[in-house]
């Protein structure tokens, strides 16, 4: 295409401008004809001015994607010049679904029931409206349940790179191997035989 870096800086900032969503970085290579380096030196640089500059945009980077957002510092006054209220906070059962869902996904519902221990149908539905979550193909058994993953919006909404970033929480690895039924949900572990090593 023959453009410079200035040029190249600039074609990007107006793509993430433009689509007003995440764009993956292999799109942005595609457009610009440029190798994944390149690209990547371009965004690295824009992100730098936009946090040196203070400006009111930042650039927001979900994995193998990335997204011109607000800056939060300025939250208050944006959502003053809209009139928007603050968003509505997720419940509590809505936070314990998302937590089990980002910790052991994908995974299914039946599972996250029987964790939590009560029926999630509703609270599983109202986190799919709000695109927290997502379908993400079907368990390989019998009756094949949905199973559901955490989004990009899931991401940018709790300011997560990826989910790497999540905290680790602690006995999180101590249940060992899930085994899951034919329904999705949780079996019961396997009782020893008659005999075993006595506690």
């Amino acid at each position: 295409m023959g453009m410079d870096m200035k040029e190249m800086e600039a074609a990007v900032e107006g793509i993430l401008f433009a689509a007003g969503e995440s764009v993956e970085i292999k799109r942005i290579c595609l457009a610009l004809e440029a190798d994944r380096a390149e690209v990547e030196e371009i965004l690295r640089r824009l992100g730098d001015h936009y946090a040196f500059e203070r400006r009111g945009i930042r650039l927001l980077r979900m994995e193998d994607s990335y997204q011109l957002c607000s800056a939060p510092d300025y939250a208050d006054v944006i959502r003053k010049a809209f009139e928007v209220r603050k968003p509505a906070r997720l419940s509590q059962p809505a936070l314990e679904v998302l937590t089990i869902i980002a910790y052991y996904q994908p995974t299914t519902r039946a599972y996250v029931d029987q964790v939590r221990g009560v029926d999630s149908a509703y609270t599983v539905g109202l986190l799919l409206e709000r695109g927290l979550i997502e379908e993400c193909g079907r368990l390989q058994v019998p009756g094949r349940p949905i199973l559901y993953r955490t989004t990009k919006h899931f991401l940018r909404s709790f300011h997560l790179t990826s989910l790497e970033d999540l905290p680790e929480i602690p006995g999180l690895e101590s249940e060992g191997q899930l085994r899951l039924g034919a329904d999705g949900a949780l079996m019961e572990p396997v009782a020893e035989e008659p005999g075993g090593e006595a506690n």
